[in-house]
Protein backbone atom coordinates (compact mmCIF):
# COMPACT_ATOMS: atom_id res chain seq x y z
CA UNK A 1 0.00 0.00 0.00
CA UNK A 2 2.89 2.15 1.03
CA UNK A 3 4.79 1.16 -2.46
CA UNK A 4 1.31 2.52 -4.62
CA UNK A 5 1.20 5.61 -2.92
CA UNK A 6 5.07 6.23 -3.68
CA UNK A 7 4.21 5.14 -7.08
CA UNK A 8 1.10 7.38 -7.59
CA UNK A 9 2.94 10.70 -5.83
CA UNK A 10 6.34 9.73 -8.23
CA UNK A 11 4.08 9.90 -10.73
CA UNK A 12 2.06 12.75 -10.02
CA UNK A 13 5.12 14.96 -9.71
CA UNK A 14 6.10 13.52 -13.58
CA UNK A 15 3.27 14.89 -14.45
CA UNK A 16 3.26 18.60 -12.67
CA UNK A 17 7.26 18.46 -14.02
CA UNK A 18 5.85 17.40 -18.08
CA UNK A 19 3.03 20.18 -17.27
CA UNK A 20 5.47 22.68 -16.51
CA UNK A 21 7.49 21.47 -19.78
CA UNK A 22 4.91 21.96 -21.93
CA UNK A 23 3.88 25.32 -20.84
CA UNK A 24 7.36 26.84 -20.69
CA UNK A 25 7.64 25.00 -24.39
CA UNK A 26 4.33 27.10 -25.06
CA UNK A 27 5.63 29.78 -23.97
CA UNK A 28 8.70 29.92 -26.02
CA UNK A 29 6.53 29.23 -29.03
CA UNK A 30 4.85 32.65 -28.59
CA UNK A 31 5.48 34.78 -31.76
CA UNK A 32 6.96 38.27 -30.44
CA UNK A 33 6.93 41.39 -32.97
CA UNK A 34 8.06 44.51 -31.52
CA UNK A 35 7.21 47.77 -33.50
CA UNK A 36 9.25 50.67 -33.33
CA UNK A 37 7.23 53.93 -34.39
CA UNK A 38 8.66 56.82 -35.82
CA UNK A 39 6.90 58.95 -32.57
CA UNK A 40 5.11 58.27 -29.96
CA UNK A 41 3.30 61.89 -29.00
CA UNK A 42 1.14 62.43 -31.63
CA UNK A 43 -2.77 60.73 -31.66
CA UNK A 44 -1.52 58.83 -35.34
CA UNK A 45 1.04 56.50 -33.59
CA UNK A 46 -1.39 56.25 -30.56
CA UNK A 47 -4.07 55.24 -33.19
CA UNK A 48 -1.69 52.60 -34.43
CA UNK A 49 -0.39 51.04 -31.56
CA UNK A 50 -4.25 50.40 -30.93
CA UNK A 51 -4.75 49.03 -34.08
CA UNK A 52 -1.60 46.64 -33.42
CA UNK A 53 -2.87 45.92 -30.08
CA UNK A 54 -6.04 44.46 -31.69
CA UNK A 55 -4.03 42.14 -34.00
CA UNK A 56 -2.07 40.94 -31.29
CA UNK A 57 -4.97 39.76 -29.45
CA UNK A 58 -6.65 38.25 -32.71
CA UNK A 59 -3.31 36.15 -33.51
CA UNK A 60 -2.56 35.46 -30.06
CA UNK A 61 0.60 37.01 -30.44
CA UNK A 62 2.85 39.18 -28.27
CA UNK A 63 3.79 43.13 -29.46
CA UNK A 64 5.24 46.22 -28.28
CA UNK A 65 5.35 49.62 -29.38
CA UNK A 66 7.30 52.39 -28.94
CA UNK A 67 8.75 55.18 -30.92
CA UNK A 68 11.20 58.50 -29.75
CA UNK A 69 9.25 61.60 -27.93
CA UNK A 70 9.65 63.76 -31.23
CA UNK A 71 10.19 62.54 -35.04
CA UNK A 72 13.14 64.17 -35.30
CA UNK A 73 15.16 61.34 -33.12
CA UNK A 74 16.68 59.20 -35.37
CA UNK A 75 19.73 58.42 -33.53
CA UNK A 76 17.41 57.09 -30.74
CA UNK A 77 15.11 55.50 -33.02
CA UNK A 78 18.21 53.42 -34.30
CA UNK A 79 18.79 52.72 -30.52
CA UNK A 80 15.20 51.64 -29.99
CA UNK A 81 15.93 49.16 -33.44
CA UNK A 82 19.05 47.92 -31.90
CA UNK A 83 17.52 46.99 -28.87
CA UNK A 84 14.29 45.28 -30.50
CA UNK A 85 16.59 42.99 -32.56
CA UNK A 86 18.82 42.61 -29.38
CA UNK A 87 15.64 40.37 -27.95
CA UNK A 88 15.55 38.34 -31.29
CA UNK A 89 12.01 38.41 -32.35
CA UNK A 90 10.39 36.41 -34.59
CA UNK A 91 9.63 39.17 -36.78
CA UNK A 92 9.64 43.26 -36.55
CA UNK A 93 7.74 46.07 -37.59
CA UNK A 94 9.70 49.64 -38.47
CA UNK A 95 8.78 52.74 -39.34
CA UNK A 96 12.03 54.70 -41.01
CA UNK A 97 12.48 58.15 -39.64
CA UNK A 98 15.42 57.67 -41.91
CA UNK A 99 15.05 55.56 -44.80
CA UNK A 100 18.88 54.87 -45.07
CA UNK A 101 20.27 55.47 -41.88
CA UNK A 102 18.47 52.40 -40.39
CA UNK A 103 19.58 49.88 -43.30
CA UNK A 104 22.75 48.19 -41.69
CA UNK A 105 20.80 47.33 -38.45
CA UNK A 106 17.83 45.89 -41.23
CA UNK A 107 20.72 43.92 -43.11
CA UNK A 108 21.25 42.44 -39.68
CA UNK A 109 17.62 41.33 -39.14
CA UNK A 110 17.70 40.17 -42.30
CA UNK A 111 20.97 38.27 -41.37
CA UNK A 112 19.38 36.70 -38.62
CA UNK A 113 16.30 35.42 -40.71
CA UNK A 114 13.90 37.99 -38.68
CA UNK A 115 11.41 39.66 -41.00
CA UNK A 116 10.80 42.94 -41.34
CA UNK A 117 7.68 44.69 -42.06
CA UNK A 118 7.77 48.75 -42.76
CA UNK A 119 5.11 50.57 -41.60
CA UNK A 120 3.96 54.46 -42.32
CA UNK A 121 7.21 55.31 -43.84
CA UNK A 122 9.46 52.57 -46.07
CA UNK A 123 12.75 52.26 -46.53
CA UNK A 124 15.26 52.61 -49.54
CA UNK A 125 15.70 49.05 -49.63
CA UNK A 126 14.16 45.82 -50.07
CA UNK A 127 14.84 44.16 -47.26
CA UNK A 128 11.37 44.96 -45.82
CA UNK A 129 9.18 41.71 -46.98
CA UNK A 130 6.44 44.39 -47.38
CA UNK A 131 5.06 47.86 -46.62
CA UNK A 132 1.82 48.81 -45.20
CA UNK A 133 1.46 52.46 -45.68
CA UNK A 134 -0.53 54.96 -47.31
CA UNK A 135 0.05 55.98 -50.93
CA UNK A 136 1.54 59.48 -49.92
CA UNK A 137 1.92 60.64 -53.38
CA UNK A 138 -1.61 60.07 -54.23
CA UNK A 139 -3.28 61.07 -51.09
CA UNK A 140 -0.73 64.57 -51.19
CA UNK A 141 -1.63 65.05 -54.87
CA UNK A 142 -5.54 64.84 -53.47
CA UNK A 143 -4.96 67.78 -51.01
CA UNK A 144 -2.92 70.26 -53.70
CA UNK A 145 -6.34 69.39 -56.14
CA UNK A 146 -8.37 70.73 -53.47
CA UNK A 147 -6.17 73.61 -52.23
CA UNK A 148 -6.19 74.84 -55.86
CA UNK A 149 -9.93 74.39 -56.04
CA UNK A 150 -9.95 76.61 -53.09
CA UNK A 151 -7.67 79.21 -54.14
CA UNK A 152 -9.46 79.88 -56.91
CA UNK A 153 -6.94 77.77 -59.38
CA UNK A 154 -4.10 80.72 -59.29
CA UNK A 155 -1.97 82.51 -56.67
CA UNK A 156 1.11 82.05 -53.95
CA UNK A 157 1.05 78.38 -51.83
CA UNK A 158 3.92 77.00 -49.12
CA UNK A 159 4.12 73.54 -47.75
CA UNK A 160 5.15 72.45 -43.95
CA UNK A 161 6.85 69.65 -44.56
CA UNK A 162 7.79 67.17 -41.15
CA UNK A 163 10.94 65.94 -42.75
CA UNK A 164 13.09 65.08 -45.68
CA UNK A 165 14.40 62.37 -44.71
CA UNK A 166 11.68 59.63 -44.25
CA UNK A 167 9.40 58.19 -47.09
CA UNK A 168 6.53 59.97 -46.44
CA UNK A 169 8.12 63.38 -45.89
CA UNK A 170 9.42 62.83 -49.06
CA UNK A 171 6.52 61.22 -51.09
CA UNK A 172 4.00 63.57 -49.57
CA UNK A 173 6.34 67.22 -50.47
CA UNK A 174 6.74 65.54 -53.71
CA UNK A 175 3.04 64.57 -54.22
CA UNK A 176 2.23 68.24 -53.29
CA UNK A 177 4.74 70.04 -55.23
CA UNK A 178 4.44 67.76 -58.68
CA UNK A 179 0.76 68.09 -58.85
CA UNK A 180 0.63 71.74 -58.34
CA UNK A 181 3.48 72.33 -61.07
CA UNK A 182 2.27 69.79 -63.63
CA UNK A 183 -1.82 70.71 -63.15
CA UNK A 184 -1.80 74.38 -61.77
CA UNK A 185 0.62 76.87 -63.93
CA UNK A 186 -0.54 80.13 -62.34
CA UNK A 187 -0.04 78.62 -58.99
CA UNK A 188 3.42 79.45 -57.28
CA UNK A 189 5.10 77.48 -54.47
CA UNK A 190 7.09 79.94 -52.47
CA UNK A 191 8.48 77.97 -50.07
CA UNK A 192 8.63 74.64 -48.42
CA UNK A 193 9.95 74.69 -45.32
CA UNK A 194 10.46 71.32 -42.71
CA UNK A 195 9.42 71.77 -38.60
CA UNK A 196 10.67 68.16 -37.70
CA UNK A 197 6.63 66.95 -37.20
CA UNK A 198 6.86 69.36 -34.14
CA UNK A 199 4.14 72.02 -33.27
CA UNK A 200 5.80 74.78 -31.68
CA UNK A 201 8.93 74.89 -34.74
CA UNK A 202 6.10 74.44 -37.41
CA UNK A 203 4.59 77.29 -35.98
CA UNK A 204 7.48 79.48 -35.97
CA UNK A 205 8.03 78.75 -39.49
CA UNK A 206 4.37 79.48 -40.77
CA UNK A 207 5.30 82.82 -38.92
CA UNK A 208 8.02 83.32 -41.25
CA UNK A 209 6.33 82.63 -44.31
CA UNK A 210 3.54 84.55 -43.69
CA UNK A 211 5.99 87.74 -43.20
CA UNK A 212 8.22 86.71 -46.31
CA UNK A 213 5.24 86.21 -48.92
CA UNK A 214 2.39 88.21 -47.32
CA UNK A 215 0.32 87.79 -50.59
CA UNK A 216 0.18 83.88 -50.04
CA UNK A 217 -3.27 82.71 -50.37
CA UNK A 218 -2.35 78.61 -48.94
CA UNK A 219 -0.31 76.72 -47.14
CA UNK A 220 -0.25 72.46 -46.64
CA UNK A 221 0.73 71.05 -43.58
CA UNK A 222 1.92 67.41 -44.31
CA UNK A 223 1.58 66.09 -41.02
CA UNK A 224 -0.41 66.18 -37.43
CA UNK A 225 2.02 68.31 -35.86
CA UNK A 226 3.13 70.64 -38.87
CA UNK A 227 -1.06 71.03 -39.90
CA UNK A 228 -1.57 72.32 -36.07
CA UNK A 229 1.72 74.49 -36.27
CA UNK A 230 0.50 75.72 -39.58
CA UNK A 231 -3.23 76.99 -38.04
CA UNK A 232 -1.77 78.25 -35.21
CA UNK A 233 0.94 80.10 -36.62
CA UNK A 234 -1.98 81.60 -38.85
CA UNK A 235 -3.75 82.60 -36.13
CA UNK A 236 -0.89 84.32 -34.59
CA UNK A 237 -0.24 86.78 -38.05
CA UNK A 238 -4.24 87.05 -37.33
CA UNK A 239 -5.15 86.10 -41.28
CA UNK A 240 -6.72 83.31 -40.45
CA UNK A 241 -9.79 82.97 -43.04
CA UNK A 242 -7.28 84.66 -45.51
CA UNK A 243 -4.82 81.79 -45.94
CA UNK A 244 -6.60 78.45 -46.87
CA UNK A 245 -5.23 75.94 -44.35
CA UNK A 246 -5.21 72.23 -45.62
CA UNK A 247 -3.49 68.98 -43.11
CA UNK A 248 -2.99 65.66 -43.31
CA UNK A 249 -3.94 63.33 -40.85
CA UNK A 250 -6.41 63.66 -38.01
CA UNK A 251 -6.42 64.04 -33.90
CA UNK A 252 -8.63 65.89 -31.92
CA UNK A 253 -7.20 69.75 -32.81
CA UNK A 254 -7.48 69.26 -36.44
CA UNK A 255 -11.15 68.14 -36.62
CA UNK A 256 -11.62 71.51 -33.92
CA UNK A 257 -9.61 73.77 -36.61
CA UNK A 258 -11.64 72.16 -39.17
CA UNK A 259 -15.04 72.51 -37.39
CA UNK A 260 -14.18 76.22 -35.81
CA UNK A 261 -13.45 76.70 -40.05
CA UNK A 262 -9.37 77.41 -39.13
CA UNK A 263 -8.72 74.81 -41.69
CA UNK A 264 -10.24 73.94 -44.42
CA UNK A 265 -9.56 69.67 -44.62
CA UNK A 266 -7.45 67.54 -44.62
CA UNK A 267 -6.15 64.15 -45.74
CA UNK A 268 -6.49 61.22 -43.31
CA UNK A 269 -5.35 57.94 -43.19
CA UNK A 270 -6.08 54.66 -41.35
CA UNK A 271 -3.69 54.89 -39.07
CA UNK A 272 -5.60 51.61 -36.23
CA UNK A 273 -6.05 49.75 -40.10
CA UNK A 274 -2.40 50.15 -40.93
CA UNK A 275 -1.16 48.84 -37.22
CA UNK A 276 -3.25 45.56 -37.52
CA UNK A 277 -2.24 44.76 -41.20
CA UNK A 278 1.47 45.86 -40.16
CA UNK A 279 0.74 42.84 -37.15
CA UNK A 280 -0.79 40.42 -39.40
CA UNK A 281 1.87 40.80 -42.20
CA UNK A 282 4.06 39.82 -39.48
CA UNK A 283 2.74 36.86 -38.37
CA UNK A 284 2.08 35.72 -42.62
CA UNK A 285 6.08 36.18 -42.90
CA UNK A 286 6.79 34.33 -39.68
CA UNK A 287 4.52 31.51 -41.14
CA UNK A 288 6.61 31.68 -44.43
CA UNK A 289 3.32 33.33 -46.74
CA UNK A 290 3.90 34.92 -49.61
CA UNK A 291 3.15 38.90 -49.30
CA UNK A 292 2.35 41.93 -51.43
CA UNK A 293 5.13 44.09 -51.77
CA UNK A 294 2.90 47.04 -50.40
CA UNK A 295 -0.04 46.80 -48.65
CA UNK A 296 -2.36 50.27 -49.32
CA UNK A 297 -4.42 50.80 -46.22
CA UNK A 298 -6.30 53.83 -47.49
CA UNK A 299 -6.73 57.37 -47.36
CA UNK A 300 -10.22 59.86 -47.39
CA UNK A 301 -10.35 63.62 -47.70
CA UNK A 302 -12.50 65.24 -44.83
CA UNK A 303 -13.99 68.91 -43.93
CA UNK A 304 -16.98 69.87 -42.41
CA UNK A 305 -19.51 68.47 -45.21
CA UNK A 306 -18.18 64.82 -44.22
CA UNK A 307 -16.25 64.83 -41.03
CA UNK A 308 -19.55 62.90 -39.77
CA UNK A 309 -19.84 60.60 -42.51
CA UNK A 310 -20.03 57.16 -40.96
CA UNK A 311 -17.08 56.17 -43.53
CA UNK A 312 -15.02 59.24 -42.70
CA UNK A 313 -15.92 58.64 -38.98
CA UNK A 314 -14.56 55.20 -38.77
CA UNK A 315 -10.36 56.64 -39.85
CA UNK A 316 -10.60 59.56 -37.53
CA UNK A 317 -8.74 59.54 -34.37
CA UNK A 318 -8.63 61.59 -31.30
Amino acid sequence: MIRRRAVVTTLGAALVGLSGLSANAQQAQEIYIPLVSKGFQHQFWQAVKSGAEQAAKDFKVKVSFEGPETEAMVDKQIDMLSAALAKKPQAIGFAALDSQAAIPLLKKAQAAKIPVVAFDSGVDSDIPVTTTTTDNKAAAALAADKMAELIGKSGEVALVVHDQTSRTGVDRRDGFVNRIKSAYPNIRIVSVQYGGGDQLKSTEITKSILQASPNIKGIFGANEGSAIGVVNGVREMKRTGKVVVIGYDSGKQQKNAIMDGSMAGAITQNPVGMGYKTVEMAVKAVKGEKLPKIVDTGFYWYDKTNIADPKIAAVLYD
